[in-house]
This record gives structure tokens, sequence and C-alpha cells, in this order.
């Protein structure tokens, strides 16, 4: 049977990794497929590297555009990242009948719901396997084996830079930026870390990871995020304390009233297995009503597990390309038609428990007033740590952990508790989940 020609825009980390894969494993890949997958032509503008790395294996050109317009070609491999081009050049793929493979999340976070609608009146296939969770095969499980379930929640360390730096704050007693210039040293965070530390990174794959769970559309725009950069030794010490770890997690739910949608520093319980997952790698929990809890975990990044998800991916739309387009693996999981408008809720409405510590002065009725603002706020206390002052110190600090409680009703407390004369700075407020 013809092999199938494959055109790679980019070959930097994850396109030489995708090459090294595919050529490797040939014979073995053409036995799961059915047919052979080659490589026949790579776009990049470093020209001289990409031969040096090819060879004459492949033809090397400068010209994104010029391949995906090439008709031998069968299935675009997009590798350059990014929102612009990116995006141009998948929606020229697409416009000339050529099937796409991915790891672009933010490009799919983004722009995905315009994506696969013209991938769908083209009768061509987007796959994205590895967009989240590196090679970690989430996407396949939500789309196809867990399809049985109505997903109740999904809780996930999806950022390997992130987990990291919490890692050796915890293990090595460091403080942030002590350990984000341990991350950047060793080569897991970039020397302008935003999309890691802030939770940027986490949200593009949440919102695709929501979507494929709940059958709605991808929207970024709406996910909360909030970094890890205001976190302290204390707060990780006082955590461990209370039998906590922080992760920090991103984390989709089926509520009432909509679809929780954020990413934030997150307390959970010492014994639960996603607590202890450490350095950078991954672990994604996902709740379905028929299988319960289930967990998926390895390495989230880097040039050969990615390379992994998108050779899967490559091998998945060789063989539908014979397939009947109608009865192909939605791309969302949900036939495009059907599709949910249930609404993404706003922070406000999100409901859980919530650590929270405070710097206070040291003296009778200070205790009484904080828990007579969280009473009023309808917030009860579950668990409570007051230290004793140091010598010659006149502030202590005190942390709670509360039951479950609304977020607007946590935010309104705090803005009252700050307004407090006893208390020295804000109220550092952490997001917990018991996730069971």
């Amino acid at each position: 049977m013809k092999p199938i020609n494959v055109g790679l825009l980019g070959i930097g980390t994850v396109g030489r990794g995708t090459w090294d894969v595919l050529n490797r494993n040939a014979d073995e890949i053409r036995r799961r497929a059915g047919r052979a997958i080659q490589i026949t032509q790579v776009a990049d503008k470093a020209v001289r590297r990409a031969r040096k790395i090819t060879g004459k294996r492949a033809k090397v050109i400068a010209d994104a555009f010029k391949l995906v317009r090439d008709p031998d070609i069968d299935i675009i491999v997009e590798l350059i990242g990014g929102y612009t081009v990116a995006k141009e050049l998948v929606l020229a793929a697409i416009r000339n009948g050529k099937h796409v493979v991915t790891a672009n999340k933010a490009l799919l976070a983004t722009h995905g719901t315009e994506i696969f609608a013209a991938a769908q009146k083209k009768g061509v296939m987007v796959a994205f396997e590895g967009s989240v969770g590196g090679g970690i095969p989430i996407i396949k499980a939500l789309r196809e084996g867990l399809a049985a379930n109505r997903i109740e929640w999904i809780a996930g360390i999806i950022n390997g830079t992130s987990n990291f730096i919490l890692s050796e704050m915890r293990d090595k007693g460091l403080d942030f930026s002590a350990a984000l210039h341990d991350a950047q040293r060793h080569g897991y965070a970039e020397a302008d870390p935003t999309f890691d530390i802030e939770g940027i990174d986490a949200a593009h794959k949440l919102t695709i990871l929501s979507a494929l769970a709940f059958g709605i559309p991808m929207q970024f725009k709406k996910c909360f995020k909030e970094g890890i950069q205001k976190l302290t030794r204390a707060d990780i010490g006082y955590a461990e304390e209370l039998g906590y770890r922080i992760k920090l997690l991103g984390i989709t739910r089926r509520a009432p009233r909509g679809i929780e949608l954020r990413v934030h520093p997150t307390l959970v319980p010492e014994r639960r297995l996603i607590a202890n997952v450490e350095g950078v790698m991954n672990a994604i929990l996902v709740k379905g009503d028929a299988v319960g809890a289930t967990m998926y975990y390895g390495a989230g990044a880097g040039s050969q597990p990615t390379a992994s998800a998108v050779v899967a991916d490559l091998v998945d739309v060789t063989r539908l390309i014979t397939a009947d387009p109608e009865h192909r693996v939605p791309h969302l999981a949900f036939q495009p038609d059907q599709l949910s408008d249930v609404p993404i809720l706003p922070m406000d409405a999100v409901e859980t428990s919530y650590y929270l510590r405070m710097r206070v002065l040291d003296k009778p009725g200070v205790l009484a007033n904080i828990t007579r603002i969280l009473a009023v706020s309808k917030i009860s206390i579950g668990a409570m740590v007051q230290k004793e002052p140091g010598e010659g110190e006149s502030r202590v600090d005190i942390v709670m952990l509360t039951h479950r409680a609304v977020e607007k009703n946590v935010n309104r407390a705090m803005a009252k508790i700050e307004k407090l004369p006893v208390l020295a700075g804000k109220v550092t407020r952490i997001r917990l989940e018991e996730l069971l």
C-alpha cells in the first residue's frame, strides 16, 4: 500500500524527537498503521540545521506555506508553536485537504473551535494528543476509553516547571525565587517563565481537557488563572503540618449551574497519589460516574515523550484516512452538532475549601473578631494552627482551613479581615481540594 507522506513544520525540540521516533520505529509503526509513514518534507527557517538533521532523507524548505499546499503531502505535523502563523498554516493545510497533527495547546485553546469547524467542513482530521501531558495518552482516554462515562471532574498537575519549583521549595526549603532559578539552571524553566509560573500554560491545557470532558467549545478566556509566584516557604510548611501538599492544579468540574474552569495553587491531602507527584512529572485525575477516579501519570514534556504522542496521532490519522468520514471519532469527543452551551462559572460562584493565613497582633480578642467575620460570611472552620510569637515579636501567624464555602463569601470575609487594625499585610488564601 502507498506510504503516507508527512510534511513537518518545525524541526526544533519536539520536531527532532518526532523525526527520530518515526525513523527509529519505522517497522513497528508500519505494522500498527497498516502502511508506512514517512516524513518527506520539512519546513524550517533554519534550513542548514534542518538538513543536518534529516540528511538526504527529506526535502527541506524555508517556506511552510508552500509545503502545506503540496499535493503530494497527506498529513501536516505543526510543531512551530504560537498563535498567529501556526493558525494560518493549520487553516491553509485544512483548506488544501490535509489532515493535521499538532502539539500546539495555545493554538487549540484559543482558536480550536474555529479550526475544528473548518476541519469538519473539509472532511479532514485534526489530532492533538501531544498538546496535553506530553506522552501521557489523556486525550485518547477522554475521547475513547472513557466514552461510556459522564465525566464529573478533572484535576491535574499539567505544568512540569511549576511542579518542579514547588517540589524544590518543599524538599530543600527554598523560597520561590531560588527554586525558580534552580528550574532555569536545569533547563526546566525558560528565561521568561511567565506562562509556566502564572498558570497560563496549564490553563491552555485545561481548556482542552474541559472541552473534551463536557462537550463544550474551547473557552480559554473564561479560565481562572492564579500562579505560584506568591507562595512562601511558610505556606509550604504550614500545609505540611496540616497534612497537605501544595500543587498547582488545573481543575474543571461539572457543577449544578455550569462548568468550573480554574488553575491555581491547591492544598491536596498528602495521602492522595497526586500529592506525591514530584519534580517535572505530570499527573491527571479524571472522575467518571461509572469508572470512578482514574489517574494518568508520566513525563509531561520533552522531545521524546511529546514525540511519542505526535507519532501516535500519525498512526491514528493513517488508520482513519481509509475510514468512512462520517464515523470517525469526533475532534472533541462529542458530535460537532451536539456541543453544549452550558456556561463556564465565574470564579465568584465556585465552592471549595480554603487555607487562610494571616499575621496578626498577639492580643486578646483578635481570634474572636476574625471568627465572627467568617461566621457572618457563612464560612466554618475545619482546622486551625496558631503559633506562639518568637522572642521579642508582637505578631503571630494564624492558619485556618475552612469547610466548603462559596468564593464570593470568602472574598467578602477576607476584605473585612484585612481592614482590622490588628492585621499585618494581606490574608493569604490557597484553595483546597480533597479530590474524592
